[in-house]
């Protein structure tokens, strides 16, 4: 096969995985706490002889998470919880702890403080908050601690992200929490508010746009391509 048609090969691929995590993204503009994503491209040279000859093909790398805030909305609900700047929620899975930002709790039949797929949410000691029984007030101070009754209960975990380019998208708005999360100490809950999603539709459109006249264009040119060699196949065989 031509060498342009493999570099050209590489570049729709790319393309189309860029064109599903922004399918993704638009599909998520109104989910509670979601993380707007990206993809980031990089160009590796492949050896073509032995004289030093390479092709350049493009790669991606992986997906960039955009860790920007997204808008407060005021709920009013007390289970429903907002961090205002950096960090994470925490809440314990089948498959260990995971990081969030969708703060959109409640309690189940044993009183402890869930999400909504039953995922307890976790204190800085990464143990679950549980409520006792007959609670008639439940408050969440600035600093995340919870009281019940006016009696303190334990303290809701904000978690420090990982490093950016460590951080795993795993599922909806749950992300790997990492070796050993550190308790951010200065981290401000908001009880009563829950944040949006960081994507902005408008943005999302454009880029849409933008790739698939990216990959309209090579499709085009493969299609040249396509064709000029089956023109020289056959002017070469008569």
């Amino acid at each position: 096969m031509d060498n342009a048609i493999y570099a050209s090969l590489t570049r729709q691929s790319g393309l189309m995985r860029e064109m599903r995590a922004i399918a993704n993204n638009m599909a998520n503009a109104n989910t509670t706490g979601f993380r707007r994503e990206g993809v980031v491209f990089s160009e590796y040279m492949v050896p073509l002889s032995q004289n030093g000859e390479t092709l350049a093909m493009a790669n991606i790398r992986g997906r960039m998470v955009d860790l920007d805030q997204g808008a407060m909305t005021q709920t009013g609900g007390r289970y429903d919880l907002a961090i205002d700047g950096d960090g994470f929620f925490m809440v314990q899975t089948p498959e260990g702890g995971r990081l969030t930002r969708a703060g959109a709790f409640m309690t189940n039949a044993e009183g402890e403080i869930v999400n909504p797929d039953g995922y307890p949410l976790l204190d800085d000691g990464q143990a679950p908050i549980a409520v006792p029984p007959g609670t008639r007030s439940i408050g969440v101070g600035g600093d995340g601690t919870v009281s019940a009754d006016g009696q303190a209960i334990g303290r809701v975990g904000v978690f420090a992200a990982p490093d950016i380019a460590d951080l795993r998208h795993v599922a909806g708005t749950l992300f790997e929490a990492g070796p050993n999360p550190t308790p951010l100490d200065d981290a401000k809950v908001r009880q009563g508010f829950l944040e949006e999603s960081n994507v902005e539709p408008v943005t999302e459109i454009a880029r849409m746009i933008e790739v698939q006249r990216a990959y309209e264009l090579g499709q085009s040119f493969l299609e040249q391509e396509d064709q000029r060699i089956r023109q020289t196949i056959t002017s070469l065989t008569r």
